[in-house]
């Protein structure tokens, strides 16, 4: 990969035909396809896209080798940081450099497991300081419904946050109360009325509550405890709150593909709910998951091998709107490792760092390629989130470029991931898809640079 700088004279200004960067490929993910383009970039932003080998005077210039394709920058749209708080589990400088090495350009941070949790004006000005001048790439905030807080959503939708987020069952942490079907109607009735977005870890607890608790080291209990019943029957419950009010609903880290058929309905019947599933549950079957392996314990869990080729088919005919990596991390003594107690072990999968390659390698048996990745990560969630100037290469979006392999390999070693926390189910196995280069609104960054902002919904 070669980068030229032109000579310019001395004195001399940019004339309206003169840029800052050009960026040449063979491989250009672009929202209508891949095809060989030149992008041209002045300041923080795209301001065309045009023909490779178009003559363009730029002060730098980037040749993309023909391995390689150039994507927009990614977007995770779940991950917990949880700073501040309990940045012993995860924090800003280490959630958002492993967000840079997977060529993810903007995350946004879930409102737990902060302390406290972000369901106030307060406490979203406290994430947003802890924020200031710690990110390696661009980060947004959701907001938390929670019980009693309902005269709090208007005041933070104003604050610019991109949503909330609610539980239908125990979130995990006490100081995050779960709603009640009448609190998510009550809810659902104010997201509308703000015109905002409610997102739901959707989980029925009666359903929970009736399922066999006897959970070991044995992964089959666990699983066994969150059965998919609890998935299908509070998602039907979110979906008659979105119709009876209007709201628009987004569907959390979907595990069960038994839900499918009533999402796909209320879709094709005009509700306004999107979906999206997790790496972890494209790309891992229960069966693989050996006993006492905590490092897997995700809520809801994973589930079979027939359950994940259908969540595939529910992404690949869009039922499923986008991928997100839940990136939940802990301490290691949370884990549980020693003993592999799955009935205490902190449920979550560390994984914002692999998750683009996971995608990309889980779906090779189906002809995933970097346009669908694009798409899943990029484009979807930002038109889902309003979330500005992100998810395409086009003019007049964010100068948020990756320069990926696809087609390269390597082998994830926990202990050089940059998460806090160096456990991961994807210890030791091999992906595919090689970051080579980052541009951040039109910068080249790399690990050291913290050009990351805290930004809002547009």
């Amino acid at each position: 990969m070669e980068t030229t700088a032109p000579a310019t004279l001395p004195g001399t200004s940019a004339t309206p035909s003169h840029h800052d960067l050009v960026v040449r490929s063979r491989q250009v993910v672009l929202p209508g396809g891949t095809r060989p383009a030149a992008v041209v970039v002045d300041g923080e932003s795209i301001t065309a896209v045009t023909g490779i080998d178009a003559p363009v005077s730029a002060d730098a210039e980037v040749s993309v080798p023909g391995t390689c394709v150039l994507m927009p920058g990614l977007v995770d749209t779940h991950v917990h940081v949880n700073e501040p708080g309990r940045t012993s589990w995860e924090g800003y400088e280490s959630a958002t450099r492993a967000a840079l090495a997977a060529g993810v350009t903007t995350i946004i941070d879930m409102p737990l497991n902060s302390s406290p949790p972000t369901t106030t004006v307060e406490a979203l000005e406290a994430k947003e300081a802890a924020a200031r001048g710690r990110l390696s790439v661009d980060v947004g905030l959701w907001a938390g419904a929670v019980p009693g807080g309902t005269a709090q959503l208007a005041p933070l939708w104003q604050r610019g946050v991109f949503g909330f987020k609610c539980f239908t069952s125990f979130s995990g942490i006490t100081e995050y109360g779960h709603l009640s079907y009448t609190e998510l109607d009550r809810v659902a009735a104010e997201v509308a009325e703000l015109g905002a977005v409610l997102l739901v870890h959707a989980e029925d607890p009666q359903v929970l509550a009736a399922a066999p608790q006897n959970v070991g080291r044995e992964y089959a209990d666990y699983l066994a405890s969150r059965p998919s019943q609890a998935e299908v029957q509070a998602i039907d419950r979110v979906l008659q709150a979105a119709r009876a009010t209007g709201a628009r609903v987004h569907i959390l880290h979907l595990s069960s593909a038994r839900a499918l058929p009533a999402i796909r309905r209320a879709k094709d019947d005009g509700v306004p709910v999107t979906a999206e599933t997790c790496p972890h549950y494209l790309t891992f079957a229960a069966h693989t998951v050996p006993d006492g392996a905590t490092e897997y314990k995700c809520a809801p869990p994973l589930r079979e091998e027939t359950n994940r080729q259908a969540l595939w088919e529910g992404l690949l005919d869009g039922t499923i709107d986008h991928v997100a990596s839940d990136h939940s991390p802990c301490t290691e003594d949370l884990k549980n490792r020693q003993t592999g107690d799955f009935a205490t072990a902190w449920g979550g999968v560390s994984s914002v760092q692999v998750g683009p390659a996971a995608v990309l390698t889980a779906g090779e048996e189906h002809g995933v390629g970097p346009q669908d990745l694009a798409r899943w990560m990029a484009t979807a969630p930002c038109q889902a989130f309003s979330i500005p100037g992100k998810g395409a290469i086009a003019a007049g979006c964010d100068a948020d470029l990756v320069v990926m392999d696809p087609r390269e390999t390597f082998v994830v070693d926990a202990q050089r991931l940059e998460h806090r926390n160096k456990l991961t189910p994807y210890h030791g196995r091999r992906l595919r898809g090689v970051v080579h280069r980052t541009f951040l609104r039109g910068r080249l960054v790399d690990r050291e640079s913290m050009g990351g902002r805290v930004i809002r919904r547009c």
